[in-house]
């Protein structure tokens, strides 16, 4: 427990992602279930997603594993990646110029959490049930990598 205010929890998880309200959740879940936590596992839950799908449908696929993410001192959710297979999560542009030809000294694209964002939009929030969205077209020659690396390092941490 990072702050805490009536209606407001910021936790860090044990995933490490700081969020409003700790990742857990009771929209949507049947009221025999009390709570639905985060994923234990959304890397392995991740890899065996796309293996299924590659299986399935007899082509390689990117897998993002998203939740809605209430943000520290945002108002509203967004959809962010937990965990993200066959797709890079961060797309650093750091080294490269701008339209005015100035060097872009701090610009990385959250890649993987921009895609779950869109992604959101289709799933929806409440009433929707869509669990799973397909996004075409997204194209980016960059190497897989896994959503931690969208984790800002500890040592940059400005809670601690």
């Amino acid at each position: 427990m990072l702050r805490a205010r009536p209606n407001v929890l910021i936790t860090r998880h044990r995933l490490r992602l700081v969020m409003a309200q700790a990742g857990v959740d009771r929209s949507n879940v049947p009221e025999a279930e009390r709570v639905l936590l985060l994923p234990a596992d959304p890397t392995g839950r991740r890899h065996r997603c796309a293996e299924r799908l590659a299986s399935a449908c007899g082509v390689e696929v990117g897998v993002i594993v998203s939740d809605s993410f209430g943000r520290p001192w945002r108002l509203g959710t967004t959809n962010v990646a937990i965990g993200a297979a066959g797709v890079p999560a961060l797309w650093d542009r750091r080294g490269e110029t701008d339209r005015e030809r100035r060097v872009l000294e701090t610009t990385q694209v959250a890649w993987a959490d921009a895609v779950a964002a869109a992604a959101g939009l289709a799933m929806g929030e409440a009433a929707e049930g869509t669990p799973a969205v397909l996004v075409r077209g997204l194209r980016l020659a960059l190497p897989p990598q896994p959503a931690r690396t969208l984790l800002r390092p500890l040592d940059e941490d400005m809670f601690r």
